[in-house]
Protein backbone atom coordinates (compact mmCIF):
# COMPACT_ATOMS: atom_id res chain seq x y z
CA UNK A 1 0.00 0.00 0.00
CA UNK A 2 1.30 3.04 -0.99
CA UNK A 3 1.00 6.15 1.54
CA UNK A 4 1.24 9.81 0.81
CA UNK A 5 4.38 11.30 2.34
CA UNK A 6 2.47 13.90 4.35
CA UNK A 7 0.17 11.03 5.89
CA UNK A 8 2.59 8.52 7.13
CA UNK A 9 3.01 10.06 10.64
CA UNK A 10 0.47 8.58 12.52
CA UNK A 11 1.84 5.23 11.10
CA UNK A 12 5.20 5.84 12.14
CA UNK A 13 4.27 7.00 15.31
CA UNK A 14 1.76 3.66 15.93
CA UNK A 15 4.19 1.71 14.72
CA UNK A 16 6.87 2.86 17.46
CA UNK A 17 4.62 2.67 20.30
CA UNK A 18 3.47 -1.40 18.94
CA UNK A 19 7.71 -1.56 18.81
CA UNK A 20 8.20 -0.36 22.72
CA UNK A 21 5.54 -2.15 23.93
CA UNK A 22 7.08 -5.68 22.77
CA UNK A 23 10.31 -4.62 22.88
CA UNK A 24 12.39 -6.94 24.53
CA UNK A 25 15.55 -6.80 26.66
CA UNK A 26 18.20 -4.68 25.64
CA UNK A 27 20.50 -7.20 26.70
CA UNK A 28 18.62 -10.16 24.56
CA UNK A 29 16.24 -11.44 27.60
CA UNK A 30 12.82 -10.65 27.61
CA UNK A 31 11.47 -9.02 30.35
CA UNK A 32 14.25 -6.42 31.15
CA UNK A 33 12.77 -3.66 29.65
CA UNK A 34 11.88 -1.36 32.23
CA UNK A 35 11.39 2.21 31.41
CA UNK A 36 9.16 2.95 34.68
CA UNK A 37 12.36 1.45 36.43
CA UNK A 38 9.57 -1.34 38.47
CA UNK A 39 12.08 -4.00 38.92
CA UNK A 40 14.47 -3.84 41.67
CA UNK A 41 18.05 -4.09 42.01
CA UNK A 42 18.44 -7.64 43.29
CA UNK A 43 16.69 -8.96 40.17
CA UNK A 44 20.06 -8.02 38.29
CA UNK A 45 22.34 -8.01 40.79
CA UNK A 46 21.47 -11.00 43.60
CA UNK A 47 20.39 -11.30 46.92
CA UNK A 48 23.08 -9.69 49.60
CA UNK A 49 22.42 -11.93 53.01
CA UNK A 50 22.89 -10.29 56.24
CA UNK A 51 26.12 -9.60 57.07
CA UNK A 52 27.58 -10.45 53.82
CA UNK A 53 29.11 -8.29 51.09
CA UNK A 54 28.35 -10.04 48.30
CA UNK A 55 25.59 -11.46 46.65
CA UNK A 56 24.46 -14.66 46.18
CA UNK A 57 25.63 -15.61 42.66
CA UNK A 58 23.99 -19.26 41.23
CA UNK A 59 26.41 -20.96 38.19
CA UNK A 60 25.66 -23.71 35.88
CA UNK A 61 29.00 -25.30 37.20
CA UNK A 62 27.43 -28.72 38.99
CA UNK A 63 28.84 -30.35 41.73
CA UNK A 64 31.63 -32.61 41.65
CA UNK A 65 31.03 -36.08 43.03
CA UNK A 66 34.47 -36.43 45.20
CA UNK A 67 35.25 -33.08 45.85
CA UNK A 68 35.07 -32.12 49.87
CA UNK A 69 31.89 -30.12 50.23
CA UNK A 70 31.87 -27.49 53.07
CA UNK A 71 28.93 -25.91 55.08
CA UNK A 72 29.11 -22.71 52.96
CA UNK A 73 28.91 -24.33 49.37
CA UNK A 74 25.94 -26.77 51.02
CA UNK A 75 23.71 -23.59 51.87
CA UNK A 76 24.90 -21.94 48.28
CA UNK A 77 23.38 -25.15 46.50
CA UNK A 78 20.68 -24.87 48.54
CA UNK A 79 19.42 -20.86 47.80
CA UNK A 80 20.55 -21.66 43.96
CA UNK A 81 18.61 -25.30 43.63
CA UNK A 82 15.45 -25.51 46.24
CA UNK A 83 12.18 -24.20 44.36
CA UNK A 84 11.24 -22.64 47.11
CA UNK A 85 13.62 -20.65 46.25
CA UNK A 86 13.15 -20.10 42.82
CA UNK A 87 9.31 -19.50 43.23
CA UNK A 88 10.54 -16.44 45.47
CA UNK A 89 12.18 -14.82 42.58
CA UNK A 90 9.06 -15.40 40.20
CA UNK A 91 7.42 -14.05 42.82
CA UNK A 92 9.51 -11.20 42.82
CA UNK A 93 9.21 -10.48 39.10
CA UNK A 94 5.15 -10.93 38.97
CA UNK A 95 4.96 -8.35 41.56
CA UNK A 96 7.37 -5.63 39.95
CA UNK A 97 5.63 -6.43 36.45
CA UNK A 98 2.33 -5.34 38.65
CA UNK A 99 4.06 -2.26 40.14
CA UNK A 100 4.94 -1.40 36.65
CA UNK A 101 1.36 -1.71 35.10
CA UNK A 102 0.40 0.71 38.50
CA UNK A 103 2.52 3.39 37.15
CA UNK A 104 1.96 3.45 33.73
CA UNK A 105 -1.49 4.25 34.77
CA UNK A 106 -0.18 7.29 34.54
CA UNK A 107 0.85 7.41 31.16
CA UNK A 108 -1.31 8.46 28.21
CA UNK A 109 -2.51 5.62 25.84
CA UNK A 110 -1.58 6.24 22.05
CA UNK A 111 -2.93 3.78 19.66
CA UNK A 112 -2.71 4.51 15.73
CA UNK A 113 -4.05 2.31 12.34
CA UNK A 114 -4.90 2.56 8.71
CA UNK A 115 -7.15 1.02 6.56
CA UNK A 116 -8.24 0.87 2.98
CA UNK A 117 -10.70 0.51 1.01
CA UNK A 118 -12.45 0.32 -2.79
CA UNK A 119 -15.76 1.86 -3.94
CA UNK A 120 -17.17 0.87 -7.06
CA UNK A 121 -20.09 2.15 -8.85
CA UNK A 122 -21.51 0.69 -12.24
CA UNK A 123 -24.72 2.43 -14.28
CA UNK A 124 -26.31 2.53 -17.61
CA UNK A 125 -23.90 5.22 -18.26
CA UNK A 126 -20.70 3.69 -17.42
CA UNK A 127 -18.92 2.21 -14.26
CA UNK A 128 -16.57 3.80 -11.80
CA UNK A 129 -14.09 3.25 -9.06
CA UNK A 130 -11.85 4.37 -6.18
CA UNK A 131 -9.24 3.61 -3.53
CA UNK A 132 -9.36 5.28 -0.11
CA UNK A 133 -6.72 4.83 2.40
CA UNK A 134 -7.66 6.06 5.33
CA UNK A 135 -4.88 6.82 8.81
CA UNK A 136 -5.90 7.49 12.30
CA UNK A 137 -3.70 8.20 15.75
CA UNK A 138 -5.88 8.44 19.08
CA UNK A 139 -4.34 9.53 22.47
CA UNK A 140 -6.39 8.95 25.67
CA UNK A 141 -4.94 10.45 28.58
CA UNK A 142 -6.56 10.01 32.22
CA UNK A 143 -6.61 13.44 34.12
CA UNK A 144 -8.39 12.46 37.43
CA UNK A 145 -10.08 9.79 39.03
CA UNK A 146 -10.19 10.53 42.84
CA UNK A 147 -6.81 8.69 44.10
CA UNK A 148 -7.59 5.60 42.23
CA UNK A 149 -4.15 4.66 40.59
CA UNK A 150 -1.73 6.63 43.33
CA UNK A 151 -3.71 4.03 45.86
CA UNK A 152 -3.00 0.93 43.49
CA UNK A 153 0.23 1.76 43.01
CA UNK A 154 1.02 1.80 46.92
CA UNK A 155 -0.63 -1.14 47.27
CA UNK A 156 1.42 -2.46 44.23
CA UNK A 157 4.61 -1.50 45.59
CA UNK A 158 3.74 -2.91 48.82
CA UNK A 159 2.91 -5.87 47.63
CA UNK A 160 6.50 -5.78 45.82
CA UNK A 161 8.00 -4.88 49.19
CA UNK A 162 6.34 -8.17 50.79
CA UNK A 163 7.66 -10.42 47.93
CA UNK A 164 11.47 -9.18 48.81
CA UNK A 165 10.67 -9.74 52.41
CA UNK A 166 9.39 -13.45 51.93
CA UNK A 167 11.94 -14.12 49.82
CA UNK A 168 14.04 -13.43 52.68
CA UNK A 169 12.53 -15.25 54.97
CA UNK A 170 12.54 -18.13 52.23
CA UNK A 171 16.36 -17.61 52.40
CA UNK A 172 16.72 -18.04 56.31
CA UNK A 173 14.23 -21.12 55.90
CA UNK A 174 16.57 -22.35 53.07
CA UNK A 175 19.93 -22.11 54.67
CA UNK A 176 18.91 -23.43 58.17
CA UNK A 177 17.55 -26.66 56.35
CA UNK A 178 20.54 -26.95 54.59
CA UNK A 179 22.82 -26.19 57.86
CA UNK A 180 20.69 -28.85 59.87
CA UNK A 181 21.44 -31.53 57.26
CA UNK A 182 24.98 -30.59 56.65
CA UNK A 183 25.35 -30.89 60.34
CA UNK A 184 23.01 -34.45 61.04
CA UNK A 185 25.84 -35.99 58.25
CA UNK A 186 28.47 -34.26 60.01
CA UNK A 187 27.46 -36.08 63.19
CA UNK A 188 26.53 -38.84 61.94
CA UNK A 189 30.04 -39.33 60.38
CA UNK A 190 31.55 -38.75 63.53
CA UNK A 191 28.89 -41.25 65.67
CA UNK A 192 30.54 -43.62 62.78
CA UNK A 193 34.10 -42.71 63.76
CA UNK A 194 33.38 -43.09 67.36
CA UNK A 195 32.00 -46.55 67.08
CA UNK A 196 35.49 -47.92 64.85
CA UNK A 197 36.86 -46.64 67.66
CA UNK A 198 34.92 -48.55 70.31
CA UNK A 199 35.00 -51.71 67.76
CA UNK A 200 38.67 -51.31 67.63
CA UNK A 201 39.08 -51.03 71.38
CA UNK A 202 37.00 -54.32 71.68
CA UNK A 203 39.04 -56.33 69.51
CA UNK A 204 42.12 -55.20 71.78
CA UNK A 205 40.37 -56.40 75.13
CA UNK A 206 39.32 -59.75 73.44
CA UNK A 207 42.69 -60.63 71.88
CA UNK A 208 44.33 -59.91 75.71
CA UNK A 209 41.62 -61.90 76.53
CA UNK A 210 42.94 -65.06 74.81
CA UNK A 211 46.25 -64.28 75.36
CA UNK A 212 45.41 -64.08 79.07
CA UNK A 213 42.82 -67.70 78.44
CA UNK A 214 46.10 -69.41 76.88
CA UNK A 215 48.49 -68.58 79.59
CA UNK A 216 46.14 -70.03 81.94
CA UNK A 217 45.46 -66.44 84.01
CA UNK A 218 41.78 -65.59 82.72
CA UNK A 219 39.01 -68.11 82.11
CA UNK A 220 36.33 -68.38 79.37
CA UNK A 221 33.75 -66.84 80.74
CA UNK A 222 35.60 -63.60 80.29
CA UNK A 223 36.85 -64.33 76.64
CA UNK A 224 32.99 -64.89 75.64
CA UNK A 225 32.23 -61.69 77.54
CA UNK A 226 34.75 -59.90 75.11
CA UNK A 227 33.14 -61.75 72.32
CA UNK A 228 29.60 -60.80 73.17
CA UNK A 229 31.15 -56.77 73.12
CA UNK A 230 32.79 -57.29 69.72
CA UNK A 231 29.93 -58.65 68.18
CA UNK A 232 27.65 -55.65 70.03
CA UNK A 233 30.15 -53.04 68.82
CA UNK A 234 29.94 -54.72 65.10
CA UNK A 235 26.61 -54.28 65.17
CA UNK A 236 26.40 -50.72 67.02
CA UNK A 237 28.73 -50.06 63.51
CA UNK A 238 26.61 -51.18 61.02
CA UNK A 239 23.85 -48.64 62.51
CA UNK A 240 25.90 -45.96 62.77
CA UNK A 241 27.49 -46.17 59.16
CA UNK A 242 23.93 -46.76 58.15
CA UNK A 243 22.76 -43.80 59.44
CA UNK A 244 25.78 -42.08 58.11
CA UNK A 245 24.94 -43.35 54.43
CA UNK A 246 21.44 -42.27 55.11
CA UNK A 247 22.17 -38.50 56.33
CA UNK A 248 24.19 -38.09 53.69
CA UNK A 249 21.05 -38.77 50.92
CA UNK A 250 19.07 -36.81 53.04
CA UNK A 251 21.79 -33.89 52.28
CA UNK A 252 22.18 -34.44 48.40
CA UNK A 253 18.00 -34.49 48.23
CA UNK A 254 17.96 -31.31 50.64
CA UNK A 255 20.91 -29.65 48.00
CA UNK A 256 19.07 -31.04 45.24
CA UNK A 257 21.96 -32.92 44.09
CA UNK A 258 20.00 -36.25 43.01
CA UNK A 259 20.49 -37.06 39.21
CA UNK A 260 17.79 -38.00 36.70
CA UNK A 261 18.06 -41.70 37.73
CA UNK A 262 17.43 -40.73 41.20
CA UNK A 263 21.07 -41.71 42.89
CA UNK A 264 23.04 -39.54 45.41
CA UNK A 265 26.17 -38.77 44.71
CA UNK A 266 29.15 -39.70 47.44
CA UNK A 267 29.70 -36.93 49.33
CA UNK A 268 32.61 -36.19 51.50
CA UNK A 269 32.38 -33.22 54.19
CA UNK A 270 34.95 -30.98 55.39
CA UNK A 271 36.47 -31.68 58.40
CA UNK A 272 35.82 -28.74 61.26
CA UNK A 273 37.77 -28.12 64.40
CA UNK A 274 35.77 -29.22 67.48
CA UNK A 275 36.32 -26.09 69.43
CA UNK A 276 34.19 -24.94 72.67
CA UNK A 277 32.59 -21.79 71.69
CA UNK A 278 32.36 -18.35 73.29
CA UNK A 279 28.56 -17.84 73.97
CA UNK A 280 25.64 -16.12 72.14
CA UNK A 281 25.69 -12.82 70.57
CA UNK A 282 22.67 -11.11 72.67
CA UNK A 283 20.16 -12.51 75.18
CA UNK A 284 17.05 -13.35 74.58
CA UNK A 285 15.28 -10.00 75.09
CA UNK A 286 17.74 -8.67 72.46
CA UNK A 287 17.20 -11.56 69.82
CA UNK A 288 13.45 -10.71 70.33
CA UNK A 289 13.25 -7.45 69.70
CA UNK A 290 15.32 -7.30 66.38
CA UNK A 291 13.08 -9.58 65.09
CA UNK A 292 9.98 -7.74 65.97
CA UNK A 293 11.83 -4.73 63.33
CA UNK A 294 13.57 -6.57 60.78
CA UNK A 295 12.75 -10.26 60.80
CA UNK A 296 11.83 -10.80 56.76
CA UNK A 297 8.48 -12.72 57.93
CA UNK A 298 7.16 -10.63 59.65
CA UNK A 299 8.15 -7.27 57.40
CA UNK A 300 6.18 -9.43 54.50
CA UNK A 301 3.26 -9.60 56.66
CA UNK A 302 3.27 -6.32 57.58
CA UNK A 303 3.55 -5.30 54.35
CA UNK A 304 0.49 -7.41 52.34
CA UNK A 305 -1.68 -5.52 55.63
CA UNK A 306 -0.42 -1.99 53.85
CA UNK A 307 -1.35 -3.67 50.80
CA UNK A 308 -4.59 -4.54 51.87
CA UNK A 309 -5.89 -1.15 53.02
CA UNK A 310 -4.38 0.78 49.90
CA UNK A 311 -6.91 -1.72 48.13
CA UNK A 312 -9.73 -0.30 50.00
CA UNK A 313 -8.68 2.65 49.34
CA UNK A 314 -8.70 1.42 45.24
CA UNK A 315 -12.30 0.17 45.77
CA UNK A 316 -13.90 3.25 46.94
CA UNK A 317 -12.15 5.23 44.35
CA UNK A 318 -13.99 2.77 41.56
CA UNK A 319 -17.05 4.61 42.72
CA UNK A 320 -15.83 7.82 42.33
CA UNK A 321 -16.06 10.29 38.62
CA UNK A 322 -13.13 9.87 36.47
CA UNK A 323 -11.71 12.37 33.79
CA UNK A 324 -10.09 11.31 30.29
CA UNK A 325 -8.42 13.53 27.55
CA UNK A 326 -9.25 12.20 24.35
CA UNK A 327 -7.80 13.29 20.81
CA UNK A 328 -7.53 12.09 17.31
CA UNK A 329 -6.24 12.71 13.75
CA UNK A 330 -8.38 11.06 10.77
CA UNK A 331 -6.70 11.41 7.06
CA UNK A 332 -8.96 10.14 4.58
CA UNK A 333 -12.28 9.95 6.72
CA UNK A 334 -13.04 8.00 9.88
CA UNK A 335 -11.88 4.34 10.10
CA UNK A 336 -14.88 1.58 8.63
CA UNK A 337 -16.97 4.59 7.36
CA UNK A 338 -17.13 5.15 3.54
CA UNK A 339 -17.48 8.65 1.92
CA UNK A 340 -14.39 9.69 3.02
CA UNK A 341 -12.02 11.77 0.55
CA UNK A 342 -8.31 12.10 -0.50
CA UNK A 343 -7.09 14.66 1.58
CA UNK A 344 -9.46 14.82 4.31
CA UNK A 345 -8.13 15.51 7.81
CA UNK A 346 -10.01 15.75 10.63
CA UNK A 347 -8.85 16.48 14.53
CA UNK A 348 -10.46 15.91 17.37
CA UNK A 349 -10.18 16.77 20.78
CA UNK A 350 -12.85 15.61 24.02
CA UNK A 351 -12.73 15.82 27.76
CA UNK A 352 -14.67 12.28 28.92
CA UNK A 353 -16.67 12.73 32.43
CA UNK A 354 -17.98 9.41 33.99
CA UNK A 355 -19.56 9.68 37.42
CA UNK A 356 -20.94 6.32 38.68
CA UNK A 357 -24.35 6.71 39.43
CA UNK A 358 -26.18 3.21 40.74
CA UNK A 359 -24.13 -0.24 40.69
CA UNK A 360 -26.61 -2.11 42.43
CA UNK A 361 -25.21 -1.62 46.11
CA UNK A 362 -21.89 -3.51 44.98
CA UNK A 363 -19.64 -1.17 45.55
CA UNK A 364 -20.33 -1.57 49.26
CA UNK A 365 -19.77 -5.13 48.84
CA UNK A 366 -16.82 -4.80 47.38
CA UNK A 367 -15.20 -2.49 49.79
CA UNK A 368 -17.20 -4.52 53.01
CA UNK A 369 -14.34 -7.75 51.02
CA UNK A 370 -12.03 -5.15 51.19
CA UNK A 371 -11.90 -4.34 54.77
CA UNK A 372 -12.41 -7.98 55.30
CA UNK A 373 -8.81 -8.67 53.28
CA UNK A 374 -7.39 -5.57 56.20
CA UNK A 375 -8.33 -8.03 58.76
CA UNK A 376 -7.09 -11.51 57.30
CA UNK A 377 -3.72 -9.77 56.72
CA UNK A 378 -4.05 -8.21 60.82
CA UNK A 379 -4.67 -11.50 61.98
CA UNK A 380 -1.87 -13.14 59.70
CA UNK A 381 0.11 -10.55 60.64
CA UNK A 382 0.15 -11.47 64.53
CA UNK A 383 0.40 -15.56 64.03
CA UNK A 384 3.67 -14.87 61.80
CA UNK A 385 4.75 -12.89 64.96
CA UNK A 386 4.18 -15.15 67.36
CA UNK A 387 5.07 -18.28 65.44
CA UNK A 388 8.59 -16.36 64.72
CA UNK A 389 8.77 -14.86 68.55
CA UNK A 390 8.43 -18.75 69.33
CA UNK A 391 10.24 -20.25 67.12
CA UNK A 392 13.32 -17.72 68.60
CA UNK A 393 12.50 -18.38 72.25
CA UNK A 394 12.94 -22.13 71.66
CA UNK A 395 16.18 -22.03 69.71
CA UNK A 396 17.50 -19.67 72.25
CA UNK A 397 17.10 -22.10 74.97
CA UNK A 398 18.26 -25.48 73.04
CA UNK A 399 21.09 -23.11 71.77
CA UNK A 400 21.69 -22.32 75.40
CA UNK A 401 21.37 -26.15 76.54
CA UNK A 402 23.81 -27.27 74.49
CA UNK A 403 26.16 -23.84 75.22
CA UNK A 404 26.29 -25.25 79.10
CA UNK A 405 26.45 -28.81 78.21
CA UNK A 406 29.30 -28.74 75.99
CA UNK A 407 31.95 -28.39 78.96
CA UNK A 408 30.25 -30.87 80.70
CA UNK A 409 30.41 -33.33 77.78
CA UNK A 410 34.12 -32.54 77.44
CA UNK A 411 35.00 -33.14 80.85
CA UNK A 412 32.89 -36.60 80.51
CA UNK A 413 35.48 -37.34 77.56
CA UNK A 414 38.35 -36.84 79.46
CA UNK A 415 37.43 -38.91 82.43
CA UNK A 416 35.93 -41.48 80.31
CA UNK A 417 39.74 -41.64 78.67
CA UNK A 418 41.79 -41.70 81.24
CA UNK A 419 39.57 -44.34 83.44
CA UNK A 420 39.83 -46.70 80.27
CA UNK A 421 43.84 -46.22 80.06
CA UNK A 422 43.92 -46.63 84.08
CA UNK A 423 41.57 -50.10 84.03
CA UNK A 424 43.32 -51.08 81.03
CA UNK A 425 46.63 -51.51 82.64
CA UNK A 426 45.07 -52.60 85.51
CA UNK A 427 43.57 -55.75 83.03
CA UNK A 428 47.08 -55.71 81.34
CA UNK A 429 48.44 -56.52 84.73
CA UNK A 430 45.46 -59.05 85.69
CA UNK A 431 44.58 -56.89 88.78
CA UNK A 432 40.82 -55.98 86.88
CA UNK A 433 38.47 -58.28 85.27
CA UNK A 434 36.49 -58.54 82.02
CA UNK A 435 33.58 -56.92 83.23
CA UNK A 436 35.38 -53.50 84.70
CA UNK A 437 37.84 -53.32 81.43
CA UNK A 438 34.40 -53.30 79.23
CA UNK A 439 32.06 -50.82 81.42
CA UNK A 440 34.88 -48.31 81.01
CA UNK A 441 35.00 -49.11 77.62
CA UNK A 442 31.26 -48.41 77.49
CA UNK A 443 31.43 -45.32 79.28
CA UNK A 444 34.29 -44.31 76.77
CA UNK A 445 31.97 -44.75 73.58
CA UNK A 446 29.37 -42.91 75.51
CA UNK A 447 31.26 -39.67 76.78
CA UNK A 448 31.97 -39.66 72.75
CA UNK A 449 28.54 -40.34 72.29
CA UNK A 450 27.45 -37.21 74.18
CA UNK A 451 30.45 -35.05 72.92
CA UNK A 452 29.59 -35.42 69.61
CA UNK A 453 25.95 -35.07 70.45
CA UNK A 454 26.54 -31.62 72.39
CA UNK A 455 28.77 -30.17 69.59
CA UNK A 456 26.32 -31.03 66.77
CA UNK A 457 23.35 -29.53 69.04
CA UNK A 458 24.93 -26.35 70.24
CA UNK A 459 26.41 -25.31 66.22
CA UNK A 460 23.17 -26.21 64.55
CA UNK A 461 21.04 -24.55 67.31
CA UNK A 462 22.98 -21.15 67.21
CA UNK A 463 22.85 -21.58 63.19
CA UNK A 464 19.05 -21.91 63.43
CA UNK A 465 18.53 -19.19 66.06
CA UNK A 466 20.26 -16.64 63.38
CA UNK A 467 18.19 -18.24 60.52
CA UNK A 468 14.62 -17.74 62.89
CA UNK A 469 15.78 -14.36 63.65
CA UNK A 470 16.58 -13.44 60.15
CA UNK A 471 20.45 -12.45 60.54
CA UNK A 472 21.92 -15.52 58.98
CA UNK A 473 24.36 -14.78 55.96
CA UNK A 474 27.31 -16.88 54.51
CA UNK A 475 29.59 -14.58 56.37
CA UNK A 476 28.46 -16.48 59.72
CA UNK A 477 28.68 -19.87 58.95
CA UNK A 478 32.50 -19.67 59.39
CA UNK A 479 31.95 -18.76 63.08
CA UNK A 480 30.16 -21.99 63.43
CA UNK A 481 33.48 -23.84 63.78
CA UNK A 482 35.53 -21.14 65.43
CA UNK A 483 33.54 -19.95 68.37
Amino acid sequence: MSVDPRYRWPVVVGMAAALLATSPARSGEPGRFDPLLARPPELDHGKVLPGDQQAVVCTSSSFVPGKVLTLAEAVDMALCHQPQVQATWASIKLQAAQLGEARAAYLPTLGAGASRYRDSASSEQGSSSRSVSTLYATLTWRLLDFGGRSANQRAADALLQAALASQDATLQKAMAGAVGLYYDAHSARATQQARERSLQLARQVLETAIKRERRGVGALPETLQARSFVARAELELARATGQHKRSLVALAVGLGLLDEAGDAPALSLSTEVEVDPLGLEQNLPGWLQSARQYHPAILAARAQVEAAREKVKVTRSEGAPTLDLTASRFINGRPNQGGGSRGERETVVGLNLNIPAFEGFARNYKIDGAQAQVELREAELRDVQAQVLGDIATTYVEATTALHSMASARSLLEAAQRAVESVRRKYDAGAADIVEMLNAQSGLSDAELERIRSLGEWRSARLRLLANAGEMGRASLGKAGRR
